[in-house]
């Protein structure tokens, strides 16, 4: 009896049919014109903590920004999809509502790290103001289902600082599954840190899309 066949990639250059939409936001690729909205949260100490720069001063931030505009398209193992997250329809966050609709709130980023295993991972960074509607697991969401239905990747993971508890319990809503936690693996500002593995797996992703019934 044969084998099922491997599913395939889409052919490359692949760009995505921007923008992604979900229930409230829009994934589209980094423009010039979003400059001040992300220095607004790049340049905050508290967002940085846990990451592996920053905060970054505007010359930084422009440096981080025209380098966004330019990974809209994956070509090779190894590229890059960085996006704005725009609120489309002013969400349920007052300050929002007042400001309009299209509030860039973060950027997230999907990394295609190998065509020939199907391995990708995924990250995000928002802006504190926005927390706690859920912005950042919808749009993470986006990524998986891009990474596992459109990329056929058969493995997505997300690497975190230990202490990044926040970040942590995103990924275990999103489902991800902590495969590994490495001690003091990195010297980050001053100090050893412990680095921590989440992972899906496509078969995890298609279950969870398509429970089975309860008996």
């Amino acid at each position: 009896m044969p084998l099922p066949s491997e599913p395939q990639t889409p052919p490359l250059p692949y760009t995505p049919d921007y923008p992604i939409r979900t229930e409230r936001l829009d994934l589209r690729p980094v423009t010039q014109d979003d400059f001040a909205a992300i220095h607004a949260y790049q340049r905050r100490p508290e967002v940085c903590r846990y990451l592996y720069w920053g905060p970054l001063d505007e010359a930084g931030s422009r440096a981080s920004v025209t380098t966004k505009t330019t990974r809209t398209t994956l070509r090779e193992s190894g590229d890059i999809l960085q996006l704005a997250v725009v609120v489309r329809d002013g969400g349920t966050s007052h300050a929002l509502e007042a400001m309009g609709d299209g509030v860039l709130v973060g950027d997230v980023t999907l990394v295609w790290s190998s065509r020939e295993h199907r391995q990708g991972g995924i990250g995000y960074v928002f802006h504190p103001d926005h927390a706690g509607h859920g912005y950042a697991t919808e749009a993470s969401r986006a990524l998986l289902r891009l990474g596992f239905e459109e990329l056929q990747l058969h493995r997505i993971q997300a690497e975190l600082d230990g202490r990044n508890t926040a970040s942590a319990r995103l990924l275990e809503r999103l489902g991800m599954r902590r495969e590994g936690h490495l001690r003091e693996n990195e010297f980050l500002d001053g100090e050893w840190a412990d680095e921590v593995i989440y992972a899906m797996l496509a078969r995890e992703w298609r279950a969870q899309q398509h429970p089975a019934p309860r008996q």
